[in-house]
């Protein structure tokens, strides 16, 4: 049997567990399993599930996509050059090597949504699923902006300093933190709302509820918005190629 599972914090409402459970059930997949490692602390992943035998391949999420870096073997060279890990692959040789299909899913997903305004992207926190965000938008081409509650860059807004004129020049906006996520609904990102328009894309990377307030408030502003359902979808199908 194959073992797979998903390395994060508080992650009972996860996404990956039911994904991968479907798609074994849906293929006919019969020698494989998956399952969630809810650990509170980095340092269970050495002593706890490096360990499990079997192992084929991880996932990887808050609060733990930079901070598992160090307890890998190897980084491919997206990994390295993001600066955050999302999949591990399990090698023949035990070797824990340590992948980023968030990059992936996120140009998969917001793609079809993306226009010639679209030039410069605010990236609202500085977590690990930010690094991946703004990897791609560089691919892409696309200038990108930090927002963070404690600002330590230069390209780095505050929340704070969120004025009509940034808010104007940036057409896309990307939520990163975890604001928003179920069961804490009503939460949104401290941005100035009302100066969104209908040339704004805003891109919200929680998909639990299906349209969280940041994309609620962005909609009733006239802005194309999209949750995260898709790009999690994709990461999760890349991942699946990388183990096997």
């Amino acid at each position: 049997m194959h073992k797979f599972g998903l390395i994060g914090k508080n992650i009972s409402y996860s996404f990956s567990k039911t994904h991968f459970s479907k798609k074994f059930e849906n293929e006919n997949i019969l020698d494989c399993s998956y399952e969630n490692f809810d650990i509170q602390d980095i340092s269970e992943f050495q002593r706890d599930i490096k360990n499990i035998k079997a192992l084929k391949g991880l996932n990887v999420t808050i609060p733990y996509k930079e901070a598992i870096i160090p307890y890998l073997d190897k980084l491919n060279k997206k990994a390295k050059a993001i600066g955050a890990v999302n999949t591990i692959k399990i090698t023949k040789k035990g070797k824990f090597v340590g992948h980023n299909t968030d990059c992936y899913g996120f140009k998969k997903s917001i793609g079809p949504y993306l226009k010639p305004h679209h030039k410069k992207a605010l990236i609202l926190g500085t977590g690990g699923a930010s690094k991946a965000i703004a990897y791609t938008f560089k691919k892409l081409d696309i200038k990108v902006t930090f927002v963070s509650r404690s600002p330590s860059k230069s390209n780095q807004y505050s929340y704070k300093n969120l004025t009509k004129e940034i808010i104007s020049d940036y057409s896309i906006i990307v939520n990163c933190s975890p604001l928003g996520t179920y069961p804490n609904v009503s939460e949104c990102p401290d941005i100035p709302y009302n100066f969104l328009s209908e040339s704004h894309l805003l891109f919200d990377l929680i998909y639990n509820p299906t349209e969280t307030e940041f994309l609620r408030r962005g909609r009733i502003q006239g802005a194309t918005t999209c949750n995260g359902s898709k790009m999690l979808y994709f990461q999760a199908e890349k991942a699946w190629k990388i183990w096997n």
